[in-house]
Order: C-alpha cells, then structure tokens, then sequence
C-alpha cells in the first residue's frame, strides 16, 4: 500500500490504565527518573513510531491517595529526551489558557532548534476547574470563551514564529552583519486577549512551525481543529463513530482553503495484548481486578462535572444533565456509551479504567493489527494514538510484537524516510506569511474622482 499509517506513543508515568502503578510489572519509583523515560522513547523509535506524546495539566488531577501522580512539565522532559533520540517527533501539551504567547512560541521554538526539528504542540484549553484555581481564577472561563482566546493565541503564536525570515540570519563575519534586520519583523499586535510587540528573540522554528495537534472533539473542537491542527488525538469506541467523526473533521477544512491530507486523524487506542486469546483476557482481568473504585468514582464525578458518591456503584448512572463547560466531547462519549450499553456506575468504571474513554482492546498481536488495519482501510484513521495499559512493557509488547504484523502487511515503515516531525507525518513546512508578503505585488490603488 502506498498509503501509511502513523503510529503516536501517548506516554502517562507507568500506563494509561488507572491501576497501572499497581500491576507486579510497574516501578512507579521509576516514573521519576529521567532513565523510565529514555527507556520508552527509545522504544518508540525502535519501532519507528512518527511521535511520542505528553499529556499534561496544571493541577495535580484526581485524588493521589489511590492513584500515581508522576508527571513532569511536558517540554523540559521532551527536551532530555532530545538529547538522547535522533528521529522520534516530540509532542508537548500546553494551555492557551493559563501561558502567554510569546513565552510557549518561545519554547516551542527552542525545542525543535534543539530537536533537529521534531517539536509538536498539543494546543489544549485547559477544562479542569482546579487548573483555574491555580492561576489566580474562582473558575475556570466558559468552553465558548477558552476557544476564542485560543484562537487569537495560536494565530499570534504563529505570526510569532514568522518574525524571523528563514533567510535573516546572516552569520556574516567578514562583514561583520550577523542578522538582517530587515527580515525581522515587528508585529504590534493589540487584540481581544493579547498585547504583544515582537519579534521573537529566537529564529524561525527548523520546520516553520512545530506540527500543530489538538483533542478537543466538541463542535468548537472540531471546528478549531479543522481550522488550525494538523494532527487530531480523538476518543472513538466504534468504528462507526470514529468513521462519523473522521469524515466530520475533514470535510470541514475547505472552508479554510485546506485538503484532506493536511490533517491527520489519530483515534487512541490502549492495546492490552496477549500471545493468545486468553493470555489477553487474564491480562485485562488482573488490571481491573487492581482498581479502587473510590479513585475512579471521582474521576467519573470529576469528568461529568456531578457528584456521584450519594448513588450506588451497582445502579444506573443518574441523570447528569446534557452538558457541561468542562470536557464537552468526553462527556457526550462517557454518558452515550452508559445509556448505550445500560452500564452500572461501577461497570462504567471498569470501561474507562484503561483508557479514560479511549477504546481497550485485548487481544492477539494479530487481531490488534486486525483492528488497526480495519479503522485504518475503512476511512475511519489515519493512524492510532497508542496509549499502553502499562510501561514501559506495554510498550515493549506493542513495538516487539504489533509492529513487525502492520510492517508485514505494507501499512507501516519500517524506516524513517525523514528527519523531521512534519515529515514523519507527510506534511510540508509553512511559508512564512512576512516572506510571502513581500514576494506578492501590492494590489494597484485607485485614484477617486475628483468631484
């Protein structure tokens, strides 16, 4: 097939499933040192992975009583990791909601000079209630207000990483002139939410821009998406809904003068995988048989913004209401999928336990590539965020035993062909928008007439 699939590592401190800091084959003592991460970074690009990405938020989630809480600023652990991977994309996660733009274009900008070109910015709007309170906020802004500042904030973010011309540096030193100055722009933005004069104090980014990825699968998600990401991590527990979202996201990009090939769609997917059927089904059983259902009754409270301890684990989930200002998208998934299958608030639990709403599968290496292959042939991916129940040997399972199945059946590199993230993903590097300006002929000024 001339057609590939692009394969993520979403990397949590020891897996995705809740009880992972729990299982007999996880050192949650490990999730704090630079080497557990090294470990898996190096994995991933073993496997010839385009990326790896870090979730993250500005507030410590959950209740730590029951659950690991490891989990480091996204962009100085990608920036270790760097240092000691040659081709993997590094993705970060950070808020237009709680940071300036000036200070992430900044960042964004050190890190693919410093990766070789291999940064990649989650863009999140940050729904948590307690992000806010740490950011000198009462509550967090409503959705509709978080997507209109992180509209303004990625448009200046970009406009940033513009000031510099690819051609301003100069580094000329016979002459002495070290940059053109001419090709260094002032921007003078005043907007809705932002002041910002400008330039950058750091040259233009090696891939223009770091590869652009977001989340959120609300309508504003997806119209956000459609507008700005060129990658989009999504939860989808069926074909069917991944299909409808799929073809959803990517008929919207022409309205924005973008093809179906700028953006690619990565549904996630936590593989729990066994040399047989049932090896698979006792490792998902000895998992869940580790969770602590009072962690997950208030993650689940947490998640649909509704307290509930007072109903029993063993009945129905209550009415919640039909909205929310927190995780739109992941609410609309959680409560259809408890309707849907008449889940108990405890079996529900159990469902969102290894992927928070992201489809489980356990299965053989050969039906996990079975699975890949039918969402990927169908229309309803153009890859798989891959979220390991455990780490690092989820992983390890998935690199060793997965992707040799999908390299054998043509879906999947098995070299890199590239050096930057961009290209890993099949996706040409920005103009620059100041460098295009110049090259376009003014349109000609009419005189009026005289009267």
């Amino acid at each position: 097939m001339s057609k590939q699939l692009h394969l993520n590592a979403f990397i949590m401190a020891n897996g995705h499933h809740e009880a992972a800091w729990r299982h007999p084959d996880t050192d949650p003592h490990e999730a704090l040192t630079l080497k557990h991460y090294a470990k898996i970074a190096q994995t991933a690009e073993r496997g010839k992975l385009d990326s790896l990405f870090l979730a993250d938020g500005v507030a410590l989630w959950g209740n730590v009583k029951w659950n690991s809480h490891s989990r480091f600023e996204p962009l100085t652990l990608l920036s270790a990791l760097a240092a000691v991977t040659d081709r993997i994309g590094l993705i970060a996660t950070a808020s237009t909601t709680y940071n300036e733009p000036y200070h992430l274009a900044r960042k964004f900008a050190s890190l693919d000079h410093l990766s070789g070109g291999r940064a990649g910015w989650n863009i999140v709007t940050s729904a948590g209630q307690d992000e806010a309170r740490n950011f000198n906020r009462d509550a967090r802004p409503g959705h509709e207000l978080r997507y209109e500042r992180a509209t303004e904030f990625i448009e200046l973010t970009k406009k940033l990483w513009d000031s510099w011309e690819d051609d301003a540096l100069r580094i000329d030193k016979l002459s002495g002139v070290f940059a053109d100055t001419d090709k260094i722009h002032t921007l003078e933005h005043v907007g809705t939410h932002f002041q910002v004069r400008g330039p950058l104090n750091t040259p233009r980014p090696i891939q223009g821009y770091p590869l652009l990825v977001q989340a959120g699968s609300s309508e504003t998600g997806k119209e956000y998406a459609a507008r700005f990401a060129e990658a989009v991590f999504t939860a989808q527990q069926t074909f069917e809904d991944g299909k409808a979202f799929y073809d959803d996201v990517k008929a919207r990009l022409s309205r924005y003068g973008r093809t179906p090939e700028q953006i690619k769609i990565l549904p996630g997917i936590t593989p729990i995988i066994g040399r047989t059927e049932e090896e698979a089904r006792e490792a998902e059983a000895l998992l869940n048989s580790l969770i602590t259902p009072d962690y997950g009754l208030q993650q689940l409270s947490n998640l649909l913004d509704h307290d509930l301890s007072q109903y029993p684990l063993d009945g129905p989930l209550p009415e919640v209401g039909s909205h929310t200002e927190g995780a739109q998208s992941r609410f609309d998934l959680v409560t259809s999928l408890a309707r849907r299958e008449n889940l108990t608030i405890r079996q529900l639990i159990e469902r969102l336990a290894g992927g928070r709403g992201h489809r489980v599968f356990a299965g053989t290496p050969t039906q996990v590539a079975d699975q890949i292959e039918y969402w990927f042939s169908g229309g309803a991916a153009d890859g798989f965020n891959i979220m390991p129940p455990t780490l690092p040997g989820g992983l390890d399972d998935f690199v060793d035993l997965v992707v040799p199945e999908l390299q054998r059946r043509g879906l999947f590199r098995t070299e890199y062909t590239g050096t930057t993230l961009r290209e890993h993903y099949g996706l040409s590097r920005p103009s620059n928008q100041f460098t295009v300006a110049r090259s376009t002929p003014a349109a000609p000024v009419e005189k009026e007439n005289a009267a």
